[in-house]
């Protein structure tokens, strides 16, 4: 697929993997065929915090995932990380961690939103002890506009999930310090098999009413979408230029 992509439009597409955890071979491999970016959130800084969230096994280790996204900046990927904000169990210290964690590794991109809970899943059960909905929205911009204060130069993404809670919450994100904005091109009668959380925006889109609703709205905030560039992490470039 990477190579088709690559071949079908003349090399000027960029390519963003996420992926989940692989081998250093598998990645290369990737990276050798034409993606040159890659997003593998860390959703927690905090060990003890990431075991609560997901299953005691072999295929669930907080050092392994380090270890993953070690291995991509070893490798020559532009570099994505992020987290969850509001997740059962979480203190107010643990995001501030997490930004630091952010910075320390030098990242050059970031994918950050609010946790939604989903009825499916066993985190569901404790759901009561969650931030409203509303507090989770405001924290998340108030994460998004401290990262751009603390790194300037890199790509932090306006995710979806906040505009589940707010109409215009991707604008009000890019207002105050994100820079990317993704639409969702992928075909209508596939979209509910991707549903991570209840209330998701767009599913009934074509990707020509996307594109056209992504436009409308960054004119609504007086910004303008940079067509035709690979919007490369400039805190990347300016380490591989240095």
């Amino acid at each position: 697929m990477l190579k088709e992509i690559k071949k079908l439009s003349g090399n000027r597409l960029g390519i963003t993997l996420s992926c989940g955890e692989q081998t250093e071979d598998v990645f290369r491999r990737w990276f050798d065929a034409g993606a040159h970016r890659y997003l593998l959130r860390i959703e927690t800084s905090q060990k003890e915090l990431y075991s609560k969230l997901h299953p005691d096994d072999a295929k669930h280790s907080w050092q392994s995932r380090l270890e993953s996204i070690k291995l991509l900046k070893k490798i020559g990927y532009q570099t994505g990380t992020g987290i969850m904000i509001g997740l059962p169990f979480q203190k107010i210290e643990h995001l501030a961690d997490d930004l630091l964690f952010m910075q320390d590794m030098d990242i050059d991109m970031c994918g950050m939103g609010p946790y939604i809970e989903h009825a499916n899943t066993p985190l569901y059960n404790v759901k009561s002890g969650l931030m409203p909905l509303s507090e989770r929205f405001t924290m998340t911009l108030k994460m998004i506009a401290l990262l751009r204060i603390m790194m300037k130069d890199i790509n932090i993404a306006a995710t979806t999930a906040l505009q589940t809670i707010d109409k215009t919450g991707r604008e009000k994100a890019i207002s105050i310090g994100a820079n990317i904005i993704m639409p969702n091109i992928t075909p209508g009668v596939y979209r509910n098999n991707y549903k991570l959380y209840d209330n998701k925006p767009c599913t009934d889109e074509t990707h020509e009413d996307c594109a056209n609703c992504l436009n409308r709205r960054i004119s609504s905030i007086e910004e303008e979408i940079a067509y035709g560039e690979w919007g490369d992490s400039k805190r990347f470039m300016k380490r591989k230029n240095s």
